[in-house]
This record gives C-alpha cells, structure tokens and sequence, in this order.
C-alpha cells in the first residue's frame, strides 16, 4: 500500500495559488483568520489522517459493520476517533463561536475532508455527517433544540444523520409517507420508515440524531408539504438522561465498498411513541434540509475525488516498481525488464488519472469559493455568489463522481491482473468510489437540475455569470504564447455549449419537457468537461505565473507536471465534447421514442 494517499504540494499549489486563501482574511467574515492558521490546519489534518485514520483502512473494509440484538456494532476504534473529532474541533470547525467553533470557511472544512477522506472515506463519513446536520440545527432551529442537540454532537458524542429515504419514495421525496402528528406537548409523533441511512446507528457514540423529514396530516402533497424534524434515538430529559425514543433498527445494507460505515434501515414510531422536533416552520422541510444537502453534495465530489486520487498514487507507486517486458523498439529478450511506467499505454492511464483527481479537485474548490465568497459578501455581489453557487454544485458533485469511476478503474488496470485481487488496494478504491453516482441525488436528478432549473433560472444569468468568468480567464490565457491554443480552443467550445444551450430550450417549448430533458445527463457530462477544462486553464495561468517568477516552493518537476496534465486534458478529454455537442443537437430523440416493450 502506497503511503502517500494524496499531495500536500498540489493542495498547497490551488489554495494558495489558483484559490487564494489570503483574499477571503480580507473579508470582514474571515478577518480574524489567516493564512499561516489554515496551514497549520491542513497540516494537523494530514496528521491525523496518516496516523490513525489510513492504518485501518484496509482492517474498515475486510470487518464491515454488522447488527447485533437490534445494535450495529462499528470498528471499535470509532468511538475514540469520535470523541477526538470532538474534543479536537473538527467537527465544529466551521460552526459559529457561540458553540465552540472557530467560524473556520467552507473551503477549508472541505479541505480537510478532502484530507482525512483520501486516507481513509469511511471514518471522514461520521464527523462530517454530523458537521451538516448540527449545522442545520444552528441554522434553523430553537435555541431551545439548538442548547439540547448542538453541544453533544460537536462533542462528538452524538452522531448527526440525515434521514430522507423511504422504501417506496427512493429519490422521489415527494413520495414520502412518514407521518407527523402534533401533540399537546409541544413535540410531534413520528411513524414511518426510512432507508439507506449513513451512519443511521451504531455503539461508536451514545446517541444518533436524525435530520428526518415527514408530513404532517393535510399537507399538501408533493414536496410542498414536507416538515422538518429532529428526531433523536434516544431523546434527552432536561436532566441530560437519555430514553429510547421508539426508533428501531430494523436492518443493515450489505454494500459493494464503503463498508466501514453502516448504512441503515430505521423504523419509527411502532409503539407510538416517537417523539419528533419541529426544525423551523412547518412545511418548508425540503428547503431547510437544501442547505445541508447542497453542502453535502460538493462533499460527495470532493469525497469521490478523494478515492481517486488515493487510488492514482496507489498505482503511480506500483508502476514505479513493477517490471515487465521492455521497450517496443527493443527486441532484445536478454536485457532487463523495465518498470511499467515506460510504457506509453500505463503513461496514458496514469496521466488520464492525474488530469481527472488534480482537476475534479479543483473543480470542488472552485464551488467552495463560491460559497465562501456568498457569505462573505453583499448586495448584488452576494447575489451573484449565490447564483454561481447554485449552477455549479449539480457539476460539482457529479462530475468527479462519475470520473471517480473511470479513474479508479484506469488505477486498477495499471496493476492489471493483481488489480483484480485483495492483495492490493486498487480494488477497494474502485468499489470505494462507487456510491457517489448514487448518494445525494443520482447523476439522473442532477443533469435534470442544472439544464431544468439552474441554466435556465433567471431568464439564464447564472449561466452568463459562469461564462464571464471563465472568459475572464481565457482573455488572461491568451497573453501567454504556451496557453493561447488552449485558451482559443476553450473559447470555442464554450460558443458551441452556448449554441446547444439554445438549441435546448428551443426543445423545451416545442417538444415538452421529456425530450428537453431526455438527455441532461448528457448536458451535464458536456458541462462538466468544460468547466474542468476551465479549472485546468487556470491551473495552467497559475504554474505560467510561477515559472516567470521562479518560485522556490513548488518545484520544478510538480510545474512540469502540471503542464503534462494541462495538455492531456485537452489532448484527451476535452475532444469528448465534441461528441456530446453532436448527441444533444441531434433530431432523434431515440430513449423518448422508444417503446418499453422494444427494449428486451
């Protein structure tokens, strides 16, 4: 197993170069932060995930969790890494001060995920799962529940979930039946069941609270009627005493990968006496529960880009090492073998893996910018933020989602047929990183929110937000004779993405909105290449300006490889565009013609 798992260096190099950390200690927001301090965050970060978290990867993965007398029982080294994410503030990092934290920006709290992720995804589950859900307590709810929940799960004592899923519903949460009633107490009763919840119980902590939305009798149906609740495993008594509080594990998923963290399947409310906390006002549960499931999605790409880069180093490492056959030109059989990385078909998988992590990385820190800049600013500039924000996290999450699955797999064919054993690691990274197409929202449901929702809202000035600004970067690419073909090439197909953006809405108006959408999907992987091609031309503007300035900490093989991978990218990958434009142009709409009856 490789001991490096990602790089300190590029991390530095889009922190401090392509996403100046500095600029935003200079907002009113983050004035009392610096940049030596995130340093030395990130560094303590690396700590803790060298040390503890990447040891028990390999342990996590082979002794999955598993239900014992109607408890999950976890790794037994979860509960003090629990109360460390605690007593260490890596759970409250990015909370106000009120309740301990150090009001630390987005960025950085997804930095550190990044981090303790890429180590070892199945522990960074827990804290991070709690970070979101007691952030929306914070949020949205009494100070009254905020007193009662907030301290014990920043503590790391209790865990944080959100429970959206019911059997019946999937994605669908219009759909979802669990049913709230009022009482006279004040609290409302919970029955129903959920599923697929991460993290939903286990004995690493001594109690779980669930973000869990439901309806109350007469809501209107539809998403429109959703209420907000806390409903806690064990409900506290003002004395701090916990009750069972009628929540039930009712079973545990058996997954592909991701095995150190349980995933559960809960019910609530079989002895009538599930005690439920109304979060906000009734009926705007979906849009409370946004804010923790748009955080949680540039999570998902970040974490997804996570498992890739570990798995690019595992076999960058490999290919270092391992012998086999010789140069094409030499057909000497008695001269030595050499290692594997000399050939140019292993060269491609590994720069192929290197232009997906190093660029999906950027890509998730860009959104991070976005969010941080939202916060931090005001008036129309907020605004505009916002807009930003909002257009890119449906990119965010799913790109590097579903590249995390061509990566990792390009990872495991570098060890070719050991790849395909436990004796490595290439084959828990690869089924590692699968969920992430699947979890907060399927590649499906994003593709129909970026082209049905966010290009078009606004009579489109979140799209001519996103376009200025990346023509902003071309223009400053044009000055430089290495970046000028890449730069113009961008510029071409950023017209081309505009000239199907029409042609679509075009669609929208005389086709419906079933082959409007029939293929955003397809929109979304289009969008996703170029606005990583973006993120590569900037990455590339940064290591020009280094270079002319001869800087010292970065050295001159991470510069050159940085360009290698700049020119893979749109060598390789961005050609691919080209593809998609003539897919989404195209007048046969096939999958919407199509009988269900036809395909056998």
């Amino acid at each position: 197993m490789s001991s490096k798992f990602y790089s300190k260096e590029n991390l530095r190099f889009l922190l401090h170069e392509v996403f100046p950390m500095k600029d935003l200690c200079s907002t009113k927001l983050y004035s009392e932060h610096t940049v030596e301090n995130f340093d030395m965050i990130l560094e303590a970060a690396d700590s803790l995930a060298t040390q503890h978290l990447r040891p028990i990867l390999q342990e996590m993965d082979r002794n999955p969790p598993y239900l014992e007398n109607g408890k999950i029982k976890v790794h037994p080294k979860m509960r003090s890494l629990m109360k460390t994410f605690g007593e260490d503030g890596w759970i409250s990092m990015s909370a106000s001060r009120e309740f301990g934290g150090q009001e630390l920006p987005f960025t950085i709290l997804q930095a550190t995920a990044f981090i303790m992720a890429a180590a070892n995804y199945d522990v960074m589950a827990y804290p991070f799962l709690t970070n979101g859900a007691a952030h929306l307590i914070e949020s949205f709810a009494t100070k009254e529940l905020q007193q009662t929940f907030i301290p014990k799960m920043y503590a790391g004592e209790w865990q944080g979930t959100m429970a959206l899923t019911e059997p019946q519903a999937g994605s669908s949460l219009s759909d979802i039946v669990t049913s709230a009633t009022p009482t006279a107490e004040g609290h409302y009763l919970i029955k129903g069941q959920k599923i697929f919840i991460s993290c939903g119980d286990h004995d690493g902590c001594d109690n779980i609270v669930h973000l869990m939305l439901a309806r109350v009798q007469g809501a209107l149906a539809g998403t429109k009627g959703i209420s907000l609740f806390i409903v806690p495993q064990h409900r506290p008594d003002a004395n701090g005493n916990l009750y069972p509080n009628d929540v039930s594990t009712a079973g545990l998923f058996h997954k592909m990968g991701y095995h150190g963290a349980p995933i559960a399947h809960l019910i609530m409310g079989e002895r009538n006496n599930c005690h439920g906390y109304l979060v906000g006002e009734l009926h705007r549960g979906l849009s409370y529960m946004f804010q923790m499931m748009n955080e949680a999605r540039i999570g998902v790409g970040l974490q997804a880009t996570s498992i890739a880069t570990a798995a690019y180093y595992n076999s960058l490492d490999y290919a270092n090492v391992r012998l086999q056959g010789r140069k094409l030109s030499d057909k000497d059989p008695l001269k030595p073998q050499i290692p594997i990385i000399e050939h140019a078909d292993v060269k491609r998988l590994l720069l192929f893996q290197k232009a997906i992590v190093e660029g999906s990385l950027a890509l998730c820190l860009q959104a991070c910018r976005y969010y941080d800049l939202w916060m931090s600013s005001e008036g129309e500039e907020k605004e505009n933020n916002f807009l930003l924000l909002e257009l890119l996290t449906p990119v965010a999450k799913s790109y590097p989602a579903e590249m995390s699955i061509l990566s990792t797999s390009a990872g495991l064919q570098c060890f070719g047929g050991y790849g395909f054993t436990k004796d490595y690691m290439a084959e828990l990274f690869f089924r590692e990183t699968r969920i992430h197409t699947l979890h907060e929202g399927t590649t499906a449901i994003h593709g129909m929110d970026l082209l049905g929702r966010k290009v078009m809202g606004n009579h489109g000035k979140a799209t001519m937000l996103l376009v200025q600004e990346v023509m902003r970067d071309i223009e400053v690419a044009q000055k430089s004779e290495q970046l000028k073909p890449y730069a113009n090439v961008l510029s071409k197909k950023l017209l081309k993405l505009q000239e199907v953006t029409m042609h679509l809405m075009g669609l929208a108006q005389s086709g419906g909105a079933e082959v409007f959408l029939s293929d955003a999907s397809l929109y979304l992987e289009l969008f996703g290449i170029l606005c990583t091609a973006w993120q590569w031309l900037k990455q590339g503007i940064a290591t020009a300006q280094l270079r002319q300035n001869s800087q010292r900490e970065y050295s001159p093989e991470f510069l050159e490889s940085k360009w290698l991978a700049l020119q893979f990218f749109y060598e390789y990958e961005l050609p691919k565009a080209e593809g998609l434009f003539i897919r989404l142009k195209s007048s046969n709409h096939i999958t919407v013609n199509a009988r269900a009856e036809e395909i056998l």
